[in-house]
């Protein structure tokens, strides 16, 4: 009798694993509720101008207006799926190192290093109030996937 529960239990084990497998894509490398954010799916990556412009000025240590942290966080909130931000937040932060030509140690700006950079960006979202996943559980609001863009 206890076979049969066994047998039982282990195929719905199996049809289980099966169903979640074929909904997040376990084929692909690059599964789970973060693939929706791949541009070669068609997804359309979030310039963040406003972000942009914050990251440089807190960077530097100049008052950011409110505006432009408006515009920030307003921007941030409107990518609607949350386990994009970080992605966009990433690549943003890519595209002023190749505007600037930074290399790695190097500053983005006068007084303003590219550690420095990273981590700001990387606080963006705690800043801005603005919910991003986090699998982890550990530093809840802090986007570390901007903190180390692959440059």
């Amino acid at each position: 009798m206890w076979m049969k529960t066994v047998f039982w239990g282990l195929l719905l084990f199996m049809l289980v694993a099966t169903t979640m497998a074929v909904e997040y894509g376990a084929r692909s490398h690059n599964s789970g509720p973060w693939s929706w954010c791949d541009p070669a799916t068609g997804y359309k990556v979030s310039a963040l101008t406003g972000c942009r412009a914050m990251v440089k000025l807190q960077c530097v240590g100049s008052q950011v207006p409110e505006a432009v942290l408006r515009d920030c966080c307003q921007q941030l909130a409107d990518i609607n799926n949350e386990w994009c931000r970080c992605g966009d937040l990433s690549s943003m932060l890519r595209s002023v190192y190749q505007e600037l030509g930074v290399r790695e140690g190097k500053e983005v700006l006068p007084g303003c290093r590219k550690e420095v950079m990273k981590l700001t960006a990387a606080s963006v979202s705690e800043v801005c109030k603005v919910p991003i996943p986090n699998p982890s559980g550990d530093g809840a609001g802090v986007c570390y996937w901007a903190a180390y863009p692959d440059t």
